[in-house]
């Protein structure tokens, strides 16, 4: 509505695909072609605008950005992206739920656990190649479904999609991407490249099996229920995105906020508010495996386990693969991290590990937490928000670097380990520990 009557590609490229209108807008809505003089007239407006503060300052941020040899972790590429993303794709990309608590414990959670390596082992030619799904993976790292990539880079998901490929991993693709899935599937670099599906199923069950099928007919390999992220959470940061950016851009002018003193209802949406308002929010075990099964034969994976009942529930309704994760601290404020969650399905239910394959998100900072998980059972660790900011900042070439940076962390990892494949990753190798080290950066 702030743009009403003007033209809002700007907004509404970099958070919608190109296919957005044909789908989901009536024929009868659409009004014709733009006549030339009108488009001429909305380019001339845009340019009398002037930029603002907030573009001048990423424009002064990208012509100092250090180059690319000198990022040499994860945290390096996170930084250097947020100093050069606009405002409002720096906070949905970064929010967390509420105080950030499980965000930030997602990632402490792995310094709980520290190593028992073994020594006086062959450990030349390390090979940390895996499996997924029954497709192959160059290291047991892969792509999770992210949304609105195009807010940091115009090519935003092509990116992912071209670095996976490059690299050998794999890549989900969320439901809320900015660019269209044959967009994306197209961008693959051979056909026989994979891609999986992250499933925000629709309460209308036909919408629901029309996204199924078409990424079916697209050549996506599984669909990845998410089951985490039902309705809005409270993610603070993303929602004073405009009242930063209003005060950033006044700021030196004699304005002030007029008063308001009557009660008003705060709108804690924010960016990622309206990606799940469709969602179904009454999912079962019973009713909702069962009848995606009847709408598709690809495997079905639930993204979002958050505790070991889930987890077994999960195994005992035939799917094929969980994902242990709690959206990144996004979500429910107090979720246990995931790698917790990880080390008491290990220890109380270990059956699951032989029923269905395991996987982890969250907190991820290091070759060595990808480690860790391998050796208490999980079979592949996604990153989200490393990779949104690796090509917000570099692009294709930064989403390279970030797995060559991930590879060379494994493979000294599992050589001092005295390991040479994945499958000699075992719980001795790891012990959790009631002390946790300093770490400034947590």
């Amino acid at each position: 509505m702030d743009h009403a009557g003007q033209d809002a590609t700007s907004v509404f490229v970099p958070i919608h695909p190109s296919d957005t209108l044909e789908k989901n807008l009536p024929p009868e809505k659409h009004l014709g072609t733009l006549d030339k003089a009108s488009i001429q007239e909305l380019r001339a407006s845009v340019k009398d605008k002037g930029k603002t503060r907030d573009e001048l300052r990423v424009e002064e941020a990208i012509k100092v950005k250090p180059s690319l040899s000198r990022m040499i972790n994860i945290q390096d590429i996170e930084e250097t992206a947020k100093n050069l993303l606009p405002y409002k794709a720096m906070t949905y990309y970064a929010s967390a739920a509420d105080d950030s608590i499980s965000h930030t414990e997602n990632s402490r959670a792995f310094s709980r656990f520290f190593f028992h390596p073994r020594v006086m082992k062959a450990v030349s030619g390390v090979d940390p190649s895996t499996l997924m799904l029954g497709y192959k993976s160059s290291i047991p790292v892969y792509i999770s479904g992210s949304a609105l990539a195009r807010l940091g880079h115009p090519l935003g998901e092509v990116n992912l999609t071209r670095g996976a490929y490059l690299t050998g991993i794999l890549q989900m693709v969320s439901s809320n991407t900015s660019l269209s899935y044959r967009q994306i599937a197209v961008a693959r670099g051979s056909p026989d490249q994979p891609l999986f599906f992250q499933l925000y199923k629709h309460k209308n069950d036909l919408s629901a099996a029309r996204r199924i099928k078409e990424v079916e007919s697209l050549g996506y390999k599984a669909i990845f229920l998410t089951v985490d992220a039902l309705i809005p959470s409270n993610r603070e940061l993303d929602t004073r995105a405009p009242h930063y950016l209003e005060d950033y851009e006044n700021q030196g002018k004699n304005i002030r906020p007029t008063a308001v003193n009557e009660a008003v209802e705060i709108n804690t949406l924010g960016t990622a508010g309206g990606l799940v308002a469709s969602n179904d929010t009454d999912m079962t075990w019973e009713k909702t495996i069962p009848w995606i099964r009847s709408v598709t034969k690809l495997p079905i994976v639930i993204k979002g386990i958050q505790c070991v009942q889930d987890a077994v529930l999960a195994a005992e309704a035939g799917c094929e693969g969980i994902v242990l994760s709690n959206h990144g601290g996004r979500q429910l404020e107090y979720s246990l991290p995931p790698m917790e969650v990880l080390y008491k399905l290990r220890n109380e239910r270990p059956d699951v590990f032989t029923k269905t394959e395991v996987y982890i998100d969250g907190g991820v900072r290091r070759g060595t937490d990808v480690l860790k998980a391998l050796c208490l059972g999980a079979r592949m660790v996604g990153l989200g928000r490393a990779f949104l900011f690796a090509q917000s900042a570099y692009g294709e070439a930064g989403v390279v670097h970030l797995v060559r940076i991930l590879e060379r962390e494994i493979k000294f990892g599992m050589a001092s380990l005295g390991v040479r494949t994945v499958d000699q990753l075992v719980p001795d190798l790891v012990e959790r520990v009631d002390w946790q080290p300093l770490n400034p950066k947590l």
